[in-house]
């Protein structure tokens, strides 16, 4: 790797070379997996633990709550803390967290380590900062492109790899693997990472306090927030209802046919790399208004064909494709955006960012369940259609927003 006084949060990196920005993906999509190993086994586990199947959503709840706390808590600490020290530290408390739930055999002690997962798997979003903060502007979109992409492909592997786990042995080892995974994870970091000491002076209360002031302050936060809000609720809401759909009795499909429907969404991750190019080629705008409408069409192209037949089967693969495309291509453009805010402000600024879509991702799959119980597939895909189509009419005032800006700033 080449980077200039890595000590230096200020200094101006040469770049990263392809072996570290692979280490920085792989790091990116192993903890990120963390979050998702317990979606498809919830029913039981909740059996083994004892917890009653009102209570089952509990299980994937806690730690999404916990993931959403350290997005607040947690992940602006990269802006006053050594990073690579706090990474490895967040990789420790995960193991410790992941080995609790893998021992738990009673509901209380695994719900504890289910929060404690997420909120230790915050690690994933102080390492995107940290890969931008070692790359120079002019590559920082191709890098923060590749190290999102293993985020996404660990996503989308978490769910079938933690079926076909369990199909073979039990929930148990989904964790203790997952343990020993972080412990190797640990190990190359420690040796692979260089020193990061940013140099902001602020206190942790103050730290927490400006946050409200950026969110505030700076636009191109808000609405690239928004844009990705209204991405990741529709494709929450699509991988939530699909398997109701494809284990309906139109399309009668086994545990196993879910799982195998759901790792056609992995292509969608090779949108990362292209997205990062785009962006640092000053065409993000353009990216952002394809990805969005790729997530429309996605919803759209399910109605073509009559439900339950092969060609339908087929399209609403090819739309998980492109719906995961579309939200990956906003994804990678609004955080290379942020980033270029500055900085010292990169860990905080990724932690409102992801906190605000992660909220939509949460209301997506809420809403989702809901359309589906009440109308089925054709309710539940309208309202993932309305989302992408109210971010695309925001982002039409995007210019508009843009010159105001800066006729404000000439007045001031």
């Amino acid at each position: 790797m080449t980077v200039q006084n890595p000590t230096a949060a200020s200094a101006q990196p040469l770049g990263l070379s392809a072996a570290m920005t692979f280490v920085m993906a792989a790091a990116c999509g192993l903890i990120a997996a963390n979050l998702y190993y317990s979606q498809p086994l919830a029913g039981p586990i909740a059996a083994s633990i004892g917890l009653p199947p009102h209570l089952t959503g509990l299980i994937v709840t806690l730690t999404q709550i916990g993931y959403g706390f350290g997005l607040l808590l947690v992940v602006p600490l990269g802006d006053l803390l050594e990073n690579r020290r706090l990474i490895l530290t967040m990789i420790g408390a995960a193991t410790l967290a992941l080995l609790a739930a893998g021992a738990s055999t009673s509901a209380l002690p695994f719900l504890a380590a289910s929060l404690a997962i997420g909120l230790a798997s915050t690690a994933v979003q102080m390492i995107v900062p940290f890969a931008a903060s070692l790359a120079p502007d002019a590559q920082r979109g191709r890098v923060v492109g590749n190290v999102m992409s293993g985020l996404m492909v660990g996503i989308m592997m978490a769910r079938p790899v933690s079926s076909f786990v369990a199909r073979f042995s039990s929930w148990h080892l989904v964790f203790f693997l997952s343990a020993g995974v972080m412990i190797a994870l640990a190990l190359v970091l420690a040796t692979r990472l260089p020193k990061r000491v940013p140099q902001t002076k602020l206190s942790y209360g103050g730290l927490l306090a400006s946050m409200g002031q950026l969110y505030a302050s700076q636009p191109v936060l808000r609405r690239r927030a928004f844009y990705q809000a209204c991405q990741f609720s529709a494709f929450s809401l699509f991988w939530t209802v699909t398997p109701l759909v494809l284990a309906g009795p139109a399309f009668g499909l086994t545990q196993a046919g879910i799982a195998l429907f759901a790792l056609a969404g992995v292509a969608g991750a090779i949108a990362s790399p292209i997205a990062g190019r785009l962006a640092d080629r000053d065409l993000g705008r353009p990216a952002t208004f394809f990805g969005i409408a790729s997530v429309g069409v996605a919803f759209m192209i399910t109605h073509i064909a009559p439900e339950g037949s092969t060609i339908a089967l087929a399209l609403l693969t090819v739309a998980a494709i492109l719906l995961d495309f579309g939200v990956t291509m906003t994804l990678v453009i609004g955080q290379r955006a942020i980033f270029g805010l500055g900085p010292d402000l990169r860990s905080r600024l990724n932690g409102l960012f992801m906190a605000t879509f992660f909220c939509g991702g949460a209301i997506g799959s809420a809403v989702g369940a809901w359309a589906f119980a009440e109308g089925g597939w054709l309710f539940a895909s309208m309202i993932g259609l309305a989302l992408p189509a109210i971010a695309l009419a925001y982002a039409f005032t995007e210019r508009r927003d843009v010159v105001a800006d800066q006729a404000a700033r000439e007045g001031a």
